[in-house]
Protein backbone atom coordinates (compact mmCIF):
# COMPACT_ATOMS: atom_id res chain seq x y z
CA UNK A 1 0.00 0.00 0.00
CA UNK A 2 1.44 3.71 -0.69
CA UNK A 3 -0.54 6.75 0.49
CA UNK A 4 0.94 10.73 0.43
CA UNK A 5 -0.33 13.03 2.53
CA UNK A 6 -0.17 17.15 2.00
CA UNK A 7 2.97 16.54 0.05
CA UNK A 8 5.01 19.93 -0.97
CA UNK A 9 8.25 19.81 -2.61
CA UNK A 10 10.00 23.28 -4.24
CA UNK A 11 12.71 23.88 -6.33
CA UNK A 12 12.92 27.44 -5.03
CA UNK A 13 10.43 30.37 -4.20
CA UNK A 14 9.36 30.58 -8.09
CA UNK A 15 8.86 27.00 -8.56
CA UNK A 16 6.76 24.86 -5.68
CA UNK A 17 4.20 22.60 -6.26
CA UNK A 18 1.68 20.64 -3.77
CA UNK A 19 0.47 17.33 -4.50
CA UNK A 20 -2.93 15.81 -4.20
CA UNK A 21 -3.38 12.83 -1.66
CA UNK A 22 -3.07 9.58 -3.55
CA UNK A 23 -4.01 6.29 -1.98
CA UNK A 24 -2.92 3.29 -3.63
CA UNK A 25 -3.85 -0.50 -1.88
CA UNK A 26 -2.02 -3.81 -2.94
CA UNK A 27 -2.83 -5.12 -6.41
CA UNK A 28 -4.11 -1.73 -7.23
CA UNK A 29 -3.37 0.26 -10.21
CA UNK A 30 -2.78 4.25 -10.22
CA UNK A 31 -2.84 6.59 -13.46
CA UNK A 32 -1.15 10.09 -12.69
CA UNK A 33 -1.40 12.12 -15.89
CA UNK A 34 0.13 15.72 -16.44
CA UNK A 35 1.71 17.90 -19.23
CA UNK A 36 5.38 18.97 -18.83
CA UNK A 37 5.78 21.14 -16.19
CA UNK A 38 3.18 20.09 -14.02
CA UNK A 39 5.24 18.23 -11.43
CA UNK A 40 4.05 15.12 -12.25
CA UNK A 41 8.12 13.47 -12.70
CA UNK A 42 8.78 15.34 -9.54
CA UNK A 43 6.28 13.57 -7.69
CA UNK A 44 7.32 9.93 -9.17
CA UNK A 45 10.79 10.77 -7.64
CA UNK A 46 9.23 11.84 -3.88
CA UNK A 47 7.48 8.65 -4.64
CA UNK A 48 10.52 7.21 -5.33
CA UNK A 49 12.66 8.23 -2.17
CA UNK A 50 14.83 10.02 -4.88
CA UNK A 51 13.65 13.29 -3.47
CA UNK A 52 12.39 14.95 0.13
CA UNK A 53 9.42 16.45 -0.04
CA UNK A 54 9.59 20.07 1.58
CA UNK A 55 6.66 18.96 3.36
CA UNK A 56 3.63 16.32 4.12
CA UNK A 57 4.70 12.06 3.95
CA UNK A 58 4.64 9.01 1.82
CA UNK A 59 4.15 5.90 3.50
CA UNK A 60 4.60 2.65 2.28
CA UNK A 61 2.54 -0.23 4.57
CA UNK A 62 2.93 2.27 7.16
CA UNK A 63 6.38 3.35 7.35
CA UNK A 64 6.63 7.23 6.60
CA UNK A 65 9.56 7.69 4.08
CA UNK A 66 10.15 10.96 5.43
CA UNK A 67 11.21 10.03 8.63
CA UNK A 68 14.06 7.54 7.41
CA UNK A 69 17.65 8.70 7.40
CA UNK A 70 19.65 9.02 3.56
CA UNK A 71 21.05 5.23 4.39
CA UNK A 72 17.77 3.82 5.89
CA UNK A 73 15.86 5.19 2.50
CA UNK A 74 18.19 3.91 -0.01
CA UNK A 75 18.06 0.08 2.03
CA UNK A 76 14.02 0.95 2.04
CA UNK A 77 13.71 1.91 -1.64
CA UNK A 78 15.98 -1.29 -2.63
CA UNK A 79 13.91 -3.55 -0.89
CA UNK A 80 10.38 -2.39 -1.13
CA UNK A 81 10.38 0.11 -4.22
CA UNK A 82 10.72 -0.92 -8.26
CA UNK A 83 11.07 1.99 -10.76
CA UNK A 84 10.73 1.43 -14.85
CA UNK A 85 12.25 4.35 -16.07
CA UNK A 86 11.24 5.99 -18.92
CA UNK A 87 14.70 5.48 -21.07
CA UNK A 88 16.09 2.51 -19.26
CA UNK A 89 19.25 2.41 -17.86
CA UNK A 90 21.47 -1.03 -17.57
CA UNK A 91 25.10 -1.68 -16.78
CA UNK A 92 26.22 -2.15 -20.34
CA UNK A 93 29.20 -4.16 -19.60
CA UNK A 94 27.10 -7.52 -18.05
CA UNK A 95 24.66 -9.80 -19.53
CA UNK A 96 21.11 -9.89 -18.94
CA UNK A 97 21.09 -11.75 -16.35
CA UNK A 98 23.62 -10.08 -14.63
CA UNK A 99 21.79 -6.73 -14.73
CA UNK A 100 18.63 -8.52 -13.05
CA UNK A 101 20.80 -10.26 -10.35
CA UNK A 102 22.45 -7.06 -9.41
CA UNK A 103 18.86 -5.97 -7.59
CA UNK A 104 19.28 -8.86 -5.34
CA UNK A 105 22.72 -7.79 -4.33
CA UNK A 106 21.85 -3.79 -3.73
CA UNK A 107 18.86 -4.97 -1.51
CA UNK A 108 21.42 -7.90 0.07
CA UNK A 109 19.36 -10.47 -0.58
CA UNK A 110 20.74 -13.80 -2.19
CA UNK A 111 20.90 -14.01 -5.98
CA UNK A 112 17.81 -15.72 -7.49
CA UNK A 113 18.41 -17.13 -10.92
CA UNK A 114 15.47 -19.16 -10.50
CA UNK A 115 13.27 -15.59 -10.08
CA UNK A 116 15.14 -14.48 -13.21
CA UNK A 117 14.42 -17.56 -15.35
CA UNK A 118 10.79 -17.37 -14.11
CA UNK A 119 10.50 -13.79 -15.10
CA UNK A 120 12.00 -14.50 -18.27
CA UNK A 121 9.87 -16.73 -19.13
CA UNK A 122 6.79 -14.91 -18.63
CA UNK A 123 8.33 -11.29 -20.34
CA UNK A 124 9.57 -13.14 -23.55
CA UNK A 125 13.06 -12.59 -23.46
CA UNK A 126 14.53 -15.72 -21.83
CA UNK A 127 16.82 -16.42 -25.15
CA UNK A 128 18.17 -12.88 -24.14
CA UNK A 129 19.61 -14.02 -20.94
CA UNK A 130 23.10 -14.11 -22.06
CA UNK A 131 23.16 -11.23 -24.29
CA UNK A 132 24.14 -7.96 -23.42
CA UNK A 133 21.63 -5.14 -23.20
CA UNK A 134 22.68 -2.93 -25.67
CA UNK A 135 21.93 -6.49 -28.19
CA UNK A 136 18.37 -5.74 -27.27
CA UNK A 137 15.87 -3.92 -29.65
CA UNK A 138 13.48 -1.03 -27.14
CA UNK A 139 10.61 -3.72 -26.41
CA UNK A 140 12.92 -5.90 -25.34
CA UNK A 141 14.73 -3.95 -23.13
CA UNK A 142 11.78 -2.29 -21.54
CA UNK A 143 10.58 -5.93 -20.73
CA UNK A 144 13.50 -6.52 -19.27
CA UNK A 145 12.92 -3.21 -17.23
CA UNK A 146 9.75 -4.80 -15.87
CA UNK A 147 11.67 -7.52 -15.33
CA UNK A 148 14.11 -5.85 -12.97
CA UNK A 149 11.48 -3.34 -11.20
CA UNK A 150 9.85 -6.67 -9.97
CA UNK A 151 12.87 -8.49 -9.67
CA UNK A 152 12.56 -8.33 -5.45
CA UNK A 153 9.06 -8.66 -5.45
CA UNK A 154 8.46 -4.80 -4.14
CA UNK A 155 5.40 -3.61 -2.16
CA UNK A 156 5.02 -0.36 -4.71
CA UNK A 157 6.01 -0.27 -8.68
CA UNK A 158 6.79 3.30 -10.22
CA UNK A 159 6.14 3.37 -13.88
CA UNK A 160 7.59 6.75 -15.48
CA UNK A 161 5.96 7.52 -18.54
CA UNK A 162 6.44 3.71 -19.93
CA UNK A 163 4.62 4.04 -22.81
CA UNK A 164 5.54 7.69 -24.67
CA UNK A 165 7.60 6.40 -27.38
CA UNK A 166 5.61 3.46 -28.19
CA UNK A 167 3.06 2.54 -30.98
CA UNK A 168 -0.70 1.42 -29.94
CA UNK A 169 -0.35 -2.48 -29.82
CA UNK A 170 2.92 -1.91 -27.78
CA UNK A 171 1.27 0.63 -25.14
CA UNK A 172 -1.08 -2.14 -24.86
CA UNK A 173 1.25 -4.64 -24.24
CA UNK A 174 2.98 -2.72 -21.58
CA UNK A 175 0.39 -1.60 -19.42
CA UNK A 176 -1.46 -5.36 -19.58
CA UNK A 177 2.54 -7.03 -18.34
CA UNK A 178 3.11 -4.24 -15.58
CA UNK A 179 -0.62 -4.63 -14.22
CA UNK A 180 -0.54 -8.07 -14.46
CA UNK A 181 3.11 -8.23 -12.60
CA UNK A 182 1.41 -6.29 -10.26
CA UNK A 183 -1.22 -8.34 -9.34
CA UNK A 184 0.99 -11.55 -9.25
CA UNK A 185 3.02 -9.91 -6.42
CA UNK A 186 0.44 -7.96 -5.02
CA UNK A 187 2.35 -4.79 -5.60
CA UNK A 188 0.92 -1.15 -5.63
CA UNK A 189 1.26 -0.10 -9.55
CA UNK A 190 1.34 3.93 -9.74
CA UNK A 191 2.49 4.99 -13.52
CA UNK A 192 3.31 8.58 -14.02
CA UNK A 193 2.09 9.80 -17.69
CA UNK A 194 1.50 12.54 -20.03
CA UNK A 195 0.12 9.93 -22.62
CA UNK A 196 -3.71 10.34 -22.40
CA UNK A 197 -3.86 6.61 -24.48
CA UNK A 198 -3.69 5.25 -20.62
CA UNK A 199 -6.65 7.05 -19.10
CA UNK A 200 -9.25 4.35 -20.16
CA UNK A 201 -7.22 1.73 -18.72
CA UNK A 202 -6.97 2.98 -14.78
CA UNK A 203 -10.44 3.23 -13.50
CA UNK A 204 -8.26 5.10 -10.07
CA UNK A 205 -6.27 8.39 -11.80
CA UNK A 206 -5.64 12.11 -10.97
CA UNK A 207 -5.02 14.97 -13.24
CA UNK A 208 -1.89 17.09 -12.02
Amino acid sequence: MLATHQLTFEYGPSKQFTFPDVHCANREAFLILGQSGTGKTTFLHLLALLLKPKSGSVLIDQTDLTKLSVAETAAFRAKHVGIVYQKPHFVSSLSVMDNLLMVNYLANKPQDKARVRELAGQLGFSDNLAKKTNQLSQGEQQRVSIARAVMNQPDVILADEPTSSLDDENTDRVVTLLRQQSEQIGASLIVVTHDQRLKDAFKNRVNL
